[in-house]
């Protein structure tokens, strides 16, 4: 093995971690991001690429239950944690009943936010069970979309909300 080769290997670590209720390993480098690790090591790409700073929310995961920006998190610093993605939110086929509500109520469009949107969703109604407009709004904040002007969104939070509390 060539010396280059050598030192480019040193820089790897062992990275494991429960991703979608599965325990997966890897080697990986130790700057590289958890979106990077889901879609290129992982295959999960249901976890969008955006803006690559944390500003859009196509990357949101959930790692520990908590809402998480994959594309500013080193997939490093998850060692050892559970990891969420809209993949895993899906339960035997069924899908979650915020995904179901996201698609009963036209919650997106292009798609392209929906990771973002309905894993903060399911982060809100884990915590609040029947959330105020006001509360469903500051918890997307961080999740930008430009399709559909929110309010098919706003109807699939308070109809997923209203599912889970049955």
């Amino acid at each position: 093995m060539s010396e280059n080769m050598e030192e480019l290997l040193e820089d790897f670590i062992y990275w494991q971690a429960r991703v979608n209720g599965r325990l997966q390993d890897a080697e990986i480098h130790p700057a590289m991001s958890l979106l990077d690790l889901l879609r290129d090591e992982l295959r999960l790409t249901g976890t969008h690429m955006g803006c690559m700073t944390g500003h859009c929310g196509a990357c949101t995961v959930l790692i520990d239950g908590k809402v998480a920006k994959s594309c500013i998190t080193p997939a490093a610093s998850v060692q050892g944690k559970a990891v969420t993605t809209l993949e895993g939110l899906a339960s035997d086929g069924d899908p979650h009943p915020v995904q179901q509500a996201f698609a009963e109520e036209s919650g997106f469009q292009c798609g392209y936010c929906a990771p973002g949107m309905v894993l903060t969703t399911a982060e809100l109604l884990a915590k609040t069970t029947d959330p105020s407009d006001e509360e469903i709004q500051q918890a997307l904040a961080g999740n930008l979309c430009r399709c559909t002007g929110y309010q098919s969104i706003l109807r699939a939070v308070r109809k997923a909300a209203a599912r889970l509390a049955d």
